[in-house]
């Protein structure tokens, strides 16, 4: 057993031998290590005021991605690099290029929001040498500015790509072998176990066997792998929690495997960094992707956390749920795989026995011929959550009748669930208008969703129903002005 957190806070080694396992980061930074270039504005993962950059070692390589730091917790931060906005000046007070563009581009106006936009600039600059106006605005997604509006920072971002100086210049690229080695030193197969002076505990298992363990013998703990989910219900809901398990640096977890047949995709594995393997063998599913949260949700949240959660609006469901996709559980018993829409029981309960934690999914790829769309809907395009979420999968025999067909939704039951009369009325009938028209009544009998502050039931059954017929619009030869909006463009 280990009793300390340890991570590298811009230049320093910090060792934490008593945390509350709820302890933000933010809260860490300002109150604790009075670092108060770091902002709260939503304490939700929502505007990006609070945004700093996490380095970890991951395929031997040191690797910063720009996070939440108000739903971060400092649990989760063992052996990683904390970088903040006051690490990137020199020590003369000389800016660092990506300051000075927004100086230079009249980025910012009150301020407030300035050192998130920094950071995830600064993100983009350690990971991208010249980026595109489509990189930068994704890298952008999860910041939110009220008043100076985005075209000026765009073009700071835009200034700093071409007028690139020296990498030398830059603080994590000049100590970038030393935090490897001090990374490296920090890591280790012991199992971290501490409580708090208010008696809460904080399990950081060794490895994927010693989770399994811990699970067995605390089967009520709560699992964080991102907790772009879990930190909202301590800093929107005061939700004690006790013990956590944090499991987001168990690199058994983090594995993508690519084979002819599908990808298997382990339980820790970022959307971030799903996101390559996905465009290539999926591009439908990796447009819903570039939709779910800011570019600091998707570095932080996981595939194998939004299905563990249950959520009933979760994204990755439902066309998970069409494509076929199957879920692995493991415990100390050993592994059982099942069918993902089988995982999802009823509203907050899903098939999993005590001590069971989700280890990873497989996606099968669709054939060829087969027609596979996703439609997110949402009240504004980036960054939302769902009001609901429909996805497709098709596939037509040689006289253009419906050989197979799943339909999937979230939003509009207490899980997501499959459309199984709207299935049953288009199995084995030709495609065309008349067919799916017809069928659109059959929505009935599979939901009946609820009117909350998102949507109504009623423009939820009315939006499926639609979804279904820009569904066929799109599969039978739309109008380019329909075909443009394919996959997630609503």
């Amino acid at each position: 057993m280990n009793d300390s957190i340890r991570f590298i806070l811009n230049g320093e080694d910090i060792s934490l031998s008593s945390l509350r396992p709820t302890e933000t980061l933010l809260d860490f930074l300002r109150l604790n290590r009075h670092l108060t270039g770091t902002k709260e504005g939503c304490a939700e993962g929502d505007c990006g005021a609070c945004t700093v950059l996490v380095g970890r070692l991951i395929d031997g390589g040191l690797h910063y991605e720009s996070v939440n730091a108000c739903i971060r917790f400092v649990g989760s931060l063992h052996a990683t690099h904390v970088v903040t906005v006051e690490h990137l000046a020199a020590r003369d007070g000389t800016l660092h290029p990506v300051q000075q563009a927004m100086v230079d581009c009249h980025g910012s106006q009150c301020g407030f929001c300035t050192p998130g936009f920094v950071m995830s600039l600064y993100g983009l600059w350690l990971s991208t040498e010249k980026p595109s106006r489509e990189q930068i605005e994704k890298s952008l997604q999860g910041n939110l500015c009220r008043c100076t509006g985005y075209e000026p920072i765009v073009k700071a971002a835009e200034q700093v790509s071409q007028k690139r100086p020296s990498a030398l210049f830059d603080p994590l690229e000049k100590t970038r072998s030393d935090i490897v080695a001090r990374l490296w030193a920090m890591q280790g197969g012991d199992t971290i176990n501490m409580t708090s002076s208010d008696g809460d505990r904080l399990i950081v298992p060794g490895s994927v066997s010693a989770l399994a363990q811990v699970l067995a013998d605390e089967p009520k703990a709560t699992v964080v792998a991102g907790s772009t989910d879990v930190g909202l219900w301590v800093t929107k809901q005061m939700r004690k929690l006790d013990p956590v398990v944090f499991i987001n640096h168990l690199t058994d977890l983090q594995k993508i495997t690519v084979d002819d047949t599908g990808l298997s995709i382990g339980a820790g594995v970022t959307y971030s960094r799903a996101f390559t393997a996905i465009a290539e063998k999926i591009p439908a599913l990796a447009s819903l992707i570039n939709r779910i949260g800011g570019e600091q949700v998707r570095n932080m949240g996981t595939i194998g956390g939004n299905i563990a959660n249950g959520s009933p609006i979760g994204d990755t469901p439902p066309p998970l749920i069409a494509l076929g996709a199957t879920v692995k559980l493991r415990s100390v018993a050993g592994s059982r795989t099942l069918p993902l829409e089988d995982f999802f029981i009823d509203y907050g309960k899903q098939d999993r026995n005590p001590g069971e934690f989700v280890e990873g999914i497989f996606v099968p790829y669709p054939a060829e011929d087969i027609h596979f769309a996703v439609y997110k809907i949402s009240k504004r395009r980036d960054e939302d959550i769902s009001a609901l979420c429909g996805a497709f999968h098709l596939a037509l025999d040689q006289a253009g009748n419906v050989a197979d067909i799943r339909i999937a939704f979230g939003g509009m039951a207490g899980t997501p669930k499959r459309a199984r009369t709207v299935e049953a009325e288009l199995m084995g009938k030709p495609w065309t208008e008349a067919t799916v028209t017809a069928a659109r009544p059959a929505f009935d009998a599979d939901y009946t969703p609820l009117t909350d502050w998102r949507a109504t039931a009623e423009y939820r059954q009315l939006t499926a129903k639609n979804l279904l017929i820009r569904f066929y619009l799109e599969t039978a030869g739309a109008p380019q002005e329909l075909k443009r909006f394919a996959t997630v463009e609503a």
